[in-house]
């Protein structure tokens, strides 16, 4: 027979005391609205906007070459909004002085575009300037945080949209980041 349960002061007042312990641990087990980050947009690098080479006037060889460019990334954060998920987006680029810059310094302009399937629902271009100390020709810079207020309800997430990003090119410029590597106007390099 098993020996009688004998409450003590201290038996007592252990309930008491590991319930609001208790209480404080499983609060922060939740499942409120806010318990997970919401949904992101997917986010892609145009390809055909990934890369800028600019030349000086009609030449192609590496002695006319003004700036390279590629656009190496894309960082960003997502938080829950009233009825929205506002999204803070920033594109990294990487630039390269060419022999035929005119100065040290370069302008870029880069585009950032939502989707939500093959609707484009907002496009807008910023600026970037390069400045490229003495003896240095290749520079990185990441462009100013661009805030995306995107519209969810519980049948859209903001896993509907996609953030795109490039370069905006000049027709010359996009055609130039068409041809294959080795061909310059329909010509082989020698």
């Amino acid at each position: 027979m098993p020996a009688p349960l004998r409450l003590t002061a201290r038996t007592a007042l252990a309930p008491l005391l590991l319930a609001p312990l208790l209480a404080l641990l499983l609060a922060g087990c939740g499942g409120g609205e806010d318990a997970f980050p919401p949904a992101c947009p997917a986010t892609a690098i145009l390809r055909d906007a990934a890369d800028l080479a600019r030349y000086r006037g009609a030449g192609r060889d590496l002695t006319d070459r003004v700036l390279v460019g590629r656009v190496t990334g894309l960082q960003g954060t997502c938080k829950r909004g009233t009825g929205t998920v506002d999204t803070t987006v920033a594109v990294g680029v990487e630039l390269t002085r060419g022999p035929a810059a005119p100065g040290r310094t370069a302008d870029v302009s880069y585009f950032v575009a939502v989707t939500n399937g093959d609707r484009i629902l907002d496009r807008q271009t910023f600026a970037l300037r390069a400045s490229f100390p003495p003896n240095t020709d290749r520079v990185s810079l990441v462009g100013d945080e661009v805030e995306l207020r995107l519209p969810v309800t519980a049948a859209r997430t903001a896993a509907a949209y996609k953030v795109w990003v490039g370069f905006v090119l000049t027709p010359v410029e996009a055609q130039a980041g068409r041809s294959p590597a080795g061909v310059q106007a329909g010509r082989p390099i020698r």
